[in-house]
């Protein structure tokens, strides 16, 4: 019975949700920051369910999301331009001849290749940051703990680093970035509208990530989490699965990063900073860490609260003819520094734990709640 009822409400939650979604989508212009929390929440939330496979998952302690991100988002950005607006684009520094050709060949491909080909892109922007951690990862995953982190982070400036450098100025347009790129089209003779593409993709990924940690790979991760040295007396390959994690995980930052891209419409290489691994990390944290579920919900609250619950924290507010001190730009953070505080004082350990998302957990409470009221009638 209660695997019926569970299954019942899962898919009642999520029909009501893919039609919230194509509601959304057609009323986007009186929603325009719902639609855009939404939109970038979801991303985040692919990217902080990466960052926890590494982190809370194999229990490998690692900055580096934001220069893969980085990756998928400079790959995706360039090969979507349209050839018409390049000149536009690399206004100041000319584009590479090589890209200009590469463009000219996707202009003249087939329709259903220009149709699929922002997925191409996505793709090939997830394969070649797994490519970097893979050969990456064999000299960083040598390396334990708070080093392991120092070495990430620092590679992720690298990266940033060598995307604004001159040298790439014609492929990455340095410090002026890119920009008019392309949003999705709408996929399957228009039944999926692009709004709702973004969301379509993370799902499958995060789908992908949860049945990869319910396999025996999976279990590896978590016994090398619990103990390296029983986990490799027991045959577990420790830097197979610990480069398996570190590949998995940058490969969907990396698909994060594309749509991220996709949703600024630009980028940049200062937009990939320290300060966006820092995000990523306090919403795992914020979630849960070894938390899939966890993750997911701390993205879009952080994103909600960050980019629009709190904003009026930074507009001056007025009772009467008295206006009312600290309401100002900037105070909006302190006051979402101080909810953040409150939150990991009273949630130890993120507001869901190392459990995920369970029916049965949330009518339990419901069902003790109401023994609770009934005895206390009596």
């Amino acid at each position: 019975m209660q695997i019926k009822r569970n299954t019942l409400l899962t898919t009642a939650t999520v029909v009501f949700l893919v039609i919230f979604l194509y509601w959304l989508s057609a009323n986007r212009l009186q929603n325009g920051m719902l639609a855009s929390v939404l939109q970038k929440g979801v991303i985040l939330a692919l990217v902080a369910v990466s960052m926890n496979l590494l982190n809370g998952f194999t229990g490998l302690f690692s900055l580096g999301q934001a220069g893969f991100m980085s990756i998928g988002a400079y790959t995706t950005a360039i090969l979507m331009i349209p050839v018409q607006n390049l000149d536009g684009v690399y206004y100041m520094n000319g584009v590479n001849p090589g890209i200009r050709a590469l463009k000219i060949a996707i202009a003249n491909a087939p329709e259903f290749i220009q149709i699929i080909f922002p997925f191409i892109a996505l793709l090939l922007g997830g394969l070649l940051a797994a490519a970097a951690a893979a050969l990456v990862g064999v000299a960083v995953l040598r390396l334990k703990s708070d080093y392991l982190a120092i070495a990430t982070l620092g590679l992720s400036e690298i990266v940033r680093a060598i995307f604004s450098s001159p040298q790439l100025d014609q492929v990455t347009n340095g410090s002026y970035g890119l920009n008019k790129i392309p949003t999705f089209p709408p996929m399957l003779w228009g039944l999926i509208p692009s709004f709702v593409t973004p969301f379509v993709i993370v799902a499958m990924c995060v789908v992908f990530i949860m049945l990869l940690i319910k396999s025996s790979y999976g279990r590896a991760f978590k016994a090398i989490r619990e103990d390296e040295i029983a986990a490799e007396a027991m045959g577990i390959n420790l830097f197979k699965h610990k480069e398996m994690s570190f590949v998995v995980s940058s490969f969907f930052s990396a698909i994060a990063g594309g749509l991220l891209a996709i949703f600024m419409r630009s980028i940049e290489a200062k937009t990939f900073s320290i300060t966006l691994t820092y995000d990523i990390l306090l919403i795992v944290v914020i979630g849960g860490i070894g938390s899939v579920t966890g993750s997911i919900l701390s993205a879009f609250l952080v994103t909600a609260a960050k980019e629009w619950w709190l904003r009026f924290f930074d507009q001056p507010l007025l009772i009467g003819d008295w206006q009312v001190p600290l309401f100002r730009t900037g105070f909006r953070m302190v006051i979402f520094s101080i909810l953040l505080m409150v939150v990991v004082l009273i949630y130890r350990k993120g507001l869901m734990g190392t459990n995920e998302f369970s029916w049965n957990r949330i009518l339990g409470r419901f069902k003790r709640k109401s023994s609770v009221d009934e005895g206390g009638v009596k």
